[in-house]
């Protein structure tokens, strides 16, 4: 599966992470819509790279995860500003 950020910038999500981190991204692309603040997002975030992997440990946040999860919290301001 390919994303493209809003700023063009595109991954294979296949090749460009790792397990874990793919893990983690399944959990933040739901969180991007259900959160209720920005902050709440990160804390998930960081709740998700604390756990791991089925609580296999901390997850090292590499520059591509770093990179889309900013873009999915710059989507998730954006939806509350819009009020959805």
């Amino acid at each position: 599966m390919l994303y493209t950020t809003q700023k063009g910038e595109s991954f294979d999500l296949e090749k460009d992470f790792s397990a874990p981190e793919r893990h983690v991204l399944q959990k933040l692309l739901l969180w991007k819509e259900l959160a209720i603040s920005v902050e709440e997002f990160r804390r998930k975030k960081e709740e998700a790279l604390g756990k791991g992997w089925g609580d296999s440990g901390p997850i090292q946040e590499s520059r591509n995860l770093q990179v889309l999860t900013r873009d999915l919290e710059e989507q998730v301001a954006r939806r509350l500003l819009e009020g959805k």
